[in-house]
Formats: C-alpha cells, sequence, structure tokens
C-alpha cells in the first residue's frame, strides 16, 4: 500500500515537473517575420514536424512563432514546405542553428509575381498626355500608338486614368480598372479626339 503512495506521488512530481522526467517541450519558442504574404498558402516546418499556416495580412508584413516550444540547445531548421500562388518564390533566412534563447529573427522573403500593364492610344496628336496609375506617372508623346505602365503586383488593383490631357484634345481611357490576375493586363484602350 505504501509502495502504491509513493509511485502515485511520483507520477504527481512528474506531471508537474515534465522536464526532470524528460517529457518536456522546453520553454522557448522558434520564429520571426515575413514580407511578401498577402495570399493563403505559405505553409513552413521547424525540422520537419507539423505544418504551420502563415496568415497573409494586407500589407503582406507580419510575424509568426511555432506553438511548440523548445528546449535550450536543441537545433531548429525552418522549411519552407509550400507557398502562395501568387508568389513567385519564398526564401527563409536564418532559419537554422542552436536555440540559446527564444528565436524570432527568422525571416521569410516572398517575391509576388508581377504584369505588365499597357494597352493602346488612338487618335493621339497633341503633347502633354500624362497617365497615372497610383504613384506611377507615364507621359504619353504625340503620335504614340501604344502605352506601358510600371508593372503591377498579381492580385493587387490597378487603374489607370488621365492625369493631364494633350493639347487641344481631349482622351479618354477604357478597361482602365480592375484587379491582376495570373495574366499581363494589354487591353487599356486610351481614345484621343479633338477637344470640344
Amino acid at each position: 500500500m505504501k509502495s502504491s503512495y509513493l509511485r502515485a506521488g511520483a507520477a504527481l512530481a512528474c506531471a508537474l515537473a515534465l522536464s526532470a522526467c524528460g517529457g518536456s517541450d522546453g520553454d522557448l519558442y522558434v520564429g520571426g517575420t515575413f514580407t511578401g504574404v498577402t495570399k493563403p498558402g505559405l505553409v513552413v516546418q521547424n525540422n520537419g514536424g507539423a505544418d504551420l499556416a502563415i496568415n497573409p495580412t494586407n500589407s503582406g508584413v507580419g510575424e509568426f512563432y511555432f506553438p511548440e516550444l523548445v528546449e535550450t540547445d536543441s537545433s531548429y531548421n525552418v522549411t519552407i514546405k509550400s507557398f502562395p500562388s501568387n508568389a513567385a518564390d519564398c526564401q527563409a533566412t536564418d532559419n537554422k542553428g542552436k536555440v540559446a534563447f527564444s528565436i524570432n529573427t527568422i525571416r521569410i522573403t516572398c517575391t509576388i509575381r508581377q504584369h505588365e500593364l499597357k494597352g493602346t492610344v488612338s487618335g493621339l496628336v497633341g503633347n502633354n498626355l500624362v497617365l497615372v496609375n497610383g504613384a506611377d506617372r507615364v507621359p504619353v508623346p504625340a503620335g504614340a500608338t501604344s502605352f506601358s505602365m510600371a508593372k503591377v503586383n498579381e492580385d493587387a488593383p490597378y487603374g489607370v486614368a488621365i492625369l493631364t490631357q494633350p493639347d487641344n484634345q481631349t482622351c479618354t481611357v477604357a478597361n482602365g480598372t480592375g484587379t491582376v490576375g495570373a495574366n499581363d493586363i494589354t487591353n487599356v484602350a486610351v481614345t484621343c479626339g479633338p477637344r470640344t
């Protein structure tokens, strides 16, 4: 009877102090920051363990931490299992080593695919036409039949508009707004005519 009390006491002590019995997951965390993650799909692992799906943010920037805590002096090796469909590539840096303290210096950088934003120009004979898309401003010379804006990230909105009209003409834009998909945008049409 006495030995059963001792066994129960030992089990309770083990449950309260798992580290002393070899069952601890540790008390240090492993994580870091990410950039370029605007869609779901980024999944990472530590030492080939359980998947950690990283939630995207509107800005594409944020932090991540593995829920499993680790012990001091244990090794970590964070690898990328999959990345979002709009990313051309994702790379992990400062992603391996030994844990001496909690790790928050791992960096995951995803490069979002970019696509052309361009179109046609018709009837332009005047100077000083300037097209705008966000912060991008593109002068279009007299006689031009096409234009090209700065590339735009996949899944990002675009809105081509007239910033300044050409001399003695009025131009309009068709198909100038939308969201970039998996292909280049090539159907924006600028049509110019006499100013009335």
